[in-house]
Formats: C-alpha cells, sequence, structure tokens
C-alpha cells in the first residue's frame, strides 16, 4: 500500500511539472508568446487585483492629476461588483486587461476553466465599457501547457519590473527607491491597487499610493513619456 502511494504521488507530481511548472519556467524564460518590455521610448504603469472600492478611484485620481494613462489588470469578479470604477477607467483613457474571474492560478486550471475565467472577465468588461479587451496578464505570472493557445486572441503582458508592493514593509521600506531606478524606456512596471488576494496586505496599496505619487512627480518634471498597452 505505500509503494502505492508513493508511485502514485510520484506520477501526480510528474504530471504538475509537465503541466504547470516547465510551461511557467519555459515561457519565462524564453519569452515565448509574452510581452515584458515593449518597443517605445516610454514606461508602462500597470495594475494588478483591482477594482478595489477605495483605493482604485484614489490610483484614478493621481493618475489624472499627473495626465497618466495606465493599464488595469482586473478581477472579473471585482469587475461585477463595482463596475463605475471600470467605467471610469475605460473613460479616463486607461486600458482594461483580463486577470482572471477569480484571482486564481493557471496551475490549478484545466485548460475548459481557463478558457472560462477569460471568457466570464472579458465579458464583465466588455458590459461596462463596449470595448474590445486585448491584453491579459495571468495572475503570478503562472502558465499551464494550454495557457497561451487558450489566451491566443488576447496580448499576454507580463513585466519588465515587480516591486513586491502587495506587503506593507515594502511599501513603507524600499519601493519609492526601486520605482525611481525603473527609468528605462519600454519597461512595463507592475503595481497593485488591491491587497486582498492571497499573501496580500489589505493596507499595502496604500502606501503604494503614496511613493506613486512622488515617482510621477518627479517624472513629469524630467519629461518621462507614459503608454498605454492597448496598441500593441
Amino acid at each position: 500500500m505505500i509503494k502505492i502511494i508513493i508511485v502514485s504521488l510520484t506520477l501526480l507530481f510528474i504530471l504538475f511539472l509537465v503541466y504547470a511548472i516547465l510551461p511557467t519556467v519555459l515561457i519565462r524564460v524564453s519569452n515565448w508568446g509574452i510581452t515584458k518590455r515593449t518597443n517605445t521610448d516610454a514606461i508602462a504603469l500597470t495594475f494588478d487585483d483591482g477594482p478595489h472600492p477605495d483605493y482604485t478611484p484614489q490610483l484614478l485620481d493621481l493618475l489624472k492629476k499627473y495626465d497618466v494613462k495606465a493599464t488595469f489588470f482586473v478581477v472579473g469578479s471585482k469587475v461585477k461588483s463595482y463596475p463605475d470604477i471600470i467605467k471610469r477607467m475605460s473613460r479616463e483613457g486607461h486600458t482594461i486587461g483580463i486577470h482572471h474571474f477569480e484571482h486564481i492560478s493557471s496551475w490549478i486550471l484545466s485548460p475548459f476553466r481557463l478558457k472560462k475565467q477569460l471568457q466570464m472577465t472579458d465579458q464583465a468588461i466588455m458590459e461596462c465599457t463596449g470595448e474590445k479587451v486585448t491584453c491579459y496578464r495571468p495572475p503570478w505570472g503562472s502558465f499551464n501547457l494550454f495557457s497561451l493557445q487558450v489566451s491566443k486572441r488576447y496580448n499576454v503582458i507580463l513585466w519588465s519590473h515587480i516591486f513586491g508592493d502587495w506587503k506593507v514593509a515594502k511599501g513603507k521600506n524600499g519601493l519609492l527607491e526601486q520605482l525611481l531606478t525603473a527609468t528605462e524606456p519600454g519597461s512595463i512596471l507592475l503595481l497593485h491597487d488591491c491587497g486582498e488576494t492571497l499573501g496580500a496586505d489589505r493596507e499595502a496599496p496604500y502606501y503604494m499610493l503614496k511613493s506613486l505619487e512622488i515617482y510621477l512627480q518627479q517624472n513629469k518634471n524630467n519629461g518621462t513619456k507614459f503608454i498605454t498597452l492597448k496598441d500593441l
């Protein structure tokens, strides 16, 4: 019996390795079918995990203040809960992309369930904006064996810079310094406007916003260009 259990667990691990871990590593290392940088002289600000009823409106106010357009990868269930925020994003010229209907990893999704996550989020966004959805970022940047096939109609976007801003400690110590050094043209910066996902701190976006305002103020003064990812 113990031998059967060991063999079964070994087979499950091999299947998980082939289905989830290896595709993620290969895709991210080879850049196959994904975008980590843009071929422009501008920087793309991107925000994951929202919308949040408090932090996302504050973020939109901040972006409007500095006349910056950004890209939001939204969770479909939250779109359903806060459609007015999505409508405001669209009205103010931001790009809205898919980040699954629930914040769930592609590692544990079958091809059918992954497709359903994309379709439901796409539909939720379309109902708010009336615009075609063109961008997709999988939660945690995780892929499975069928991810690129299932998501082939979208531009799959990862990032060139990730900051750990989902933790309060990072927002208080080091986030601003890292943002201020992320100045390379073509960079795609990943930040978070919601702290309700697994492993995140609920108050983390508050500190992200404080650092982001200083970053935007300084970059406005030096003429940095910002773009959305709609036209990739």
